[in-house]
């Protein structure tokens, strides 16, 4: 029983609002974009990061509040704000991040890239050969796939694409069948590049946006008539993708038709140059069916996303980070033989810092292997020309038995996946798509090899997706092992994603959505235990998002047990830490830098006893209660020694970590020696990172 003083654990103050959490770690993000110590390319690319997390945030949280709203939802958030204050508050900050991510761009940017000899060169500074040169370039190659749209009764508003560049021009005049008009609309196409590269000067490289040369020479579509004005605009709609799975005979073709449909979603934000005129904004406002709050207008160019161009276009390796190369675990060191490496002990890798090959070579050698009987493996996001589905591909060639969960409802990754899975079905593989009603986020790889001694499964287990792209700039752990006990237990999982089975009674693994809550609370609780018993109680998780409310309660619960609590959670907090009486004992950072810290790990000291996972769930009621997820054990104590020295790195880095107040705001954290945990990890794992040529 709490202390009869004690506040309720479960009162609205206790908890950070979701949405604007977001918003906060998407404020962090925008904060490397201005740390002089993140190399200048490497800055601007964060800066796009930046915009291109908040467009997601509106396409799917923001629409998500803006939906309930209109079906007339009286829900509240746990800290008790409405939808309609969240969504007040969610405006607020937004204008604030998109101001400050302007003044980034504007006032620190493009002054540092023009010093090094990049230039991004508005309209106002083309000298005449410039423009003459750009003329040329509009005639040649963006006059030619452009359409302009006049409109009047015969032709109605045009449907705008989500997120697709258009501008609004203002006309005075008659065209040629004596029709006065004094609106248009232009759609830039996808197909035309963002940024154009002009001929180089005095060795300085000199970029122009497409947007100020369609501004610049847009009258050219428009002969005889005047123009008054060019505006650029961005429409960003709803992009979630809504069937009812129970409804549907087959999950795939429904799919591909809710894809058709996601470029033209309920309209959401609307994003204008800030130049433009109100009765213009009134204007484009009344089309979209959106009001006041929905509109942003940006002092620059739409979509800051597009500059992400200038990161490959601009060859200066000595302003990005240093490369490296991925360090081999030492349990695969000189193998030829994987399988035979893995069954003299566990093999546990930590991407990107190591290797993410012996994944793929552990596919291959097994498509080779005439002992190889079946190949089971879950696939979430992959990558469009997956080396991963390539291996599994020539299994099912070479005869293997291969079966493939594949969740074709990885968000925005929906159409890659539709195709790698038509790949897999036309080369014999067995293609699943999960349980109705649930995504398949679980990382579970089964190989089935016949053995002297009898069959033997060998398993990878990851926090991360199969996919070898990320695997070179997210944070993961992946574990390799002939365990019986956990090869029993993926075999049950596939059985139970496959087939038509109860649910199995796991030995090793907690999967959600059965035991993993229900297990973690219990864990906590233990820890709650050990402390009121004077044994030592420490929890450590590294997670990527923390929102479920009956898990932060728990965990203020074990707070005022007296256990020690250290989370790192890199993106949605919504547990206040440093609360009198509740969250004294608890400390939540983030850390932001150069890899995106994706793994996650649970550790519970147990009395001196420690008991550590790792796993694909968040502590979110979606990964606990709507996601098949897994958390698997680490046993051998070398490798769990190993996981709390790297924790160790994360929990003292005072160089990417952010540490979150009771108010719900972060500050930098400080100290010397500087201490940064991917560097540190870096220096460990890898190969010696390779300065610029």
């Amino acid at each position: 029983m709490p202390p009869l003083d004690q506040p309720p654990l479960h009162a609205p103050h206790n908890f950070i609002n979701r949405e604007l959490s977001s918003l906060e770690f998407n404020a962090r993000v925008l904060a490397q974009a201005q740390d002089p110590r993140v190399p200048l390319l490497e800055r601007l690319r964060f800066l796009c990061i930046c915009s291109s997390n908040l467009d997601e945030f509106f396409e799917i949280r923001v629409a998500g509040l803006k939906q309930l709203q209109e079906l007339g939802s009286t829900a509240t958030a746990p800290d008790a704000l409405s939808i309609p204050e969240q969504l007040a508050a969610i405006h607020t900050r937004a204008r604030q991040l998109i101001e400050d991510q302007y003044r980034v761009l504007n006032d620190m940017l493009l002054g540092a890239l023009h010093e090094e000899g990049v230039e991004l060169l508005a309209g106002t500074e083309w000298d005449a050969e410039t423009r003459a040169w750009l003329e040329r370039h509009f005639i040649a190659e963006v006059e030619p796939v452009l359409s302009p749209l006049g409109l009047d009764p015969a032709r109605p508003f045009p449907r705008i694409q989500n997120k697709s560049l258009n501008f609004i021009v203002r006309l005075s005049g008659e065209d040629a069948f004596g029709r006065g008009g004094d609106m248009a609309v232009v759609q830039a196409p996808r197909s035309l590049p963002r940024i154009v590269v002009l001929p180089p000067v005095d060795g300085r490289q000199r970029l122009v946006a497409l947007s100020a040369i369609v501004e610049a020479f847009v009258a050219r579509l428009f002969t005889g008539m005047q123009v008054l004005g060019c505006y650029q605009f961005r429409l960003t709609r709803n992009s979630d993708l809504y069937i009812d799975e129970e409804e549907v005979d087959d999950l795939r073709r429904a799919l591909e038709g809710e894809l058709a449909q996601r470029r033209y979603g309920a309209a959401v934000r609307l994003e204008t140059a800030a130049n433009c005129p109100p009765e213009v904004v009134g204007f484009l406002l009344q089309q979209f069916a959106l009001g006041p709050q929905d509109c942003y207008p940006v002092p620059g160019p739409v979509n800051l996303n597009r500059f992400s161009a200038i990161y490959e276009l601009v060859p200066r390796p000595d302003l990005k980070y240093p490369p490296f190369t991925p360090g081999l675990s030492e349990g695969f060191s000189g193998a030829h033989d994987l399988f035979d490496a893995i069954r003299q002990r566990d093999v546990l890798l930590h991407h990107p810092f190591q290797s993410f090959a012996p994944v793929m070579d552990l596919l291959r050698q097994a498509a080779a292997d005439p002992s190889v009987l079946a190949i089971k493996q879950t696939l979430y996001r992959t990558g469009d020309q997956s080396r991963i589905v390539d291996a599994l591909v020539a299994a099912a060639h070479a005869g293997k038995d291969v079966t493939v969960v594949i969740e074709l409802r990885a968000r925005f990754d929906e159409e890659a996946n539709i195709e790698l899975s038509t790949r897999l079905q036309e080369a014999g593989a067995h293609v699943m798509y999960g349980v109705v009603g649930y995504k398949t986020h679980a990382k579970l790889m089964l190989i089935v090899r016949r053995e002297p001694q009898g069959i033997r499964r060998y398993c990878h287990l990851g926090t991360g997706n199969y996919h070898p792209g990320t695997a070179r700039s997210y944070t993961d752990y992946g574990l390799f092992t002939c365990d019986e006990a956990i090869g029993n237990d993926v075999h049950e999982i596939f059985l139970q994603l496959t087939s038509l089975t109860q649910t199995p009674r796991l030995r090793r693994l907690l999967q959600s959505p059965f035991k993993l809550h229900e297990s973690l609370q219990a864990l906590i609780e233990r820890e709650s235990a050990h402390a009121r018993a004077g044994r030592s109680a420490h929890i450590i998780a590294k997670l990527n998002a923390l929102v479920d409310p009956e898990t932060i309660e728990n965990l203020y619960r074990a707070a005022n047990a007296g256990v020690r609590i250290e989370l790192i959670v890199r993106g949605v907090c919504a547990l206040r830490p440093g609360l009198s009486g509740i969250s004294e004992n608890i400390e939540v950072r983030s850390i932001i830098g150069r890899f995106l810290e994706h793994s996650r790990i649970y550790w519970f000291e147990n009395g001196g006893r420690p008991q550590l996972y790792l796993s694909s769930a968040d502590w979110m009621e979606r990964n606990f209660f709507r996601r098949i997820e897994v958390a698997f054990p680490i046993t051998q104590p070398k490798l769990r020694a190993r996981i709390r020295e790297d924790l160790g790195r994360w929990l003292a880095d005072n160089s990417n970590a952010w540490l979150l107040q009771s108010d719900g705001r972060y500050r930098r954290a400080a100290g010397e020696p500087p201490a940064d945990s991917q560097a540190q990890l870096l220096e460990t794992y890898a190969a010696a990172p390779r300065l610029p040529e």
